[in-house]
């Protein structure tokens, strides 16, 4: 639903912005003192980030899925590790695309999606932080981010297509965008996901593909959902 769009309740209706904003301070609720978190990418966790910084001395830093959000860690004085330097992380506070009522996701509209599956697959939990426009009943209405090793784009592409799926190469500036991986995204239209765990598992088969956007092996624990009534905690 548009923010924009008139209620029936006499309350301002908060924008999405602010929405994101509630989700990243709530968050704040699952990191422990004394551990090294994991720490996602995109504008919600923008936000978390920033919330982050309000207790930076009270942990002992993040491994973080993107430059982006490496930059953004720094920045505030919050030390990032190397994955390879940690063992295990107590939790991963990421955003999504896309959540289902199981928890699955669709994850890599920001193109940090490899990176993010390795940080998610480190840590004991894994919390969402999303608002409501996120929530769908079936995965797919979000094109689905799948990075590609170059060479192999256009088969790729035919495999998809064979799925009923449309897939076309992301672009930057007129030219294929290049993850921090040095690689291609293949962002995939008319899918209807009903098994996420299965879909993941067969995508991941295909020579070439480096990650899927879908993350059902790596799903959320818990889902911290703004909505017009505030902040919604949702078990899985």
């Amino acid at each position: 639903m548009n923010t924009a769009s008139t209620s029936a309740s006499t309350a301002p209706s908060l924008t999405q912005d602010e929405l994101k904003a509630l989700v990243g301070q709530a968050a704040l609720a699952y990191v422990r003192p004394n551990t090294i978190i994991g720490v996602g990418t995109g504008s919600t966790v923008n936000h978390f980030i920033t919330a982050l910084g309000t207790m930076k001395d009270q942990i002992k830093g993040a491994v973080s899925s993107s430059v982006a959000s490496t930059q953004r860690l720094q920045a505030l004085g919050i030390p990032v590790f190397d994955a390879n330097e940690v063992e295990s992380l107590d939790v991963y506070i990421d955003g999504a695309d896309e959540i289902d009522s199981q928890g699955y996701m669709v994850k890599g509209g920001g193109a940090a999606l490899t990176r993010e599956k390795i940080v998610a697959a480190q840590a004991t939990q894994f919390i969402c932080i999303v608002d409501e426009s996120k929530l769908v009943t079936a995965l797919g209405r979000f094109p689905l981010p799948v990075e590609v090793i170059p060479m192999a784009t256009q088969r790729i592409a035919r495999q998809f297509a064979a799925l009923g799926g449309e897939a076309r190469v992301r672009q930057k500036d007129g030219q294929p965008l290049v993850t921090d991986n040095g690689q291609h995204i293949l962002d995939v239209t008319g899918l209807h996901i009903t098994d996420p765990l299965a879909f993941e598992s067969l995508v991941n088969q295909w020579p070439g593909v480096v990650t899927v956007g879908v993350f059902a092996h790596q799903k959320a624990q818990v889902c911290l959902m703004g909505t017009a009534t505030g902040v919604k905690t949702i078990p899985y």
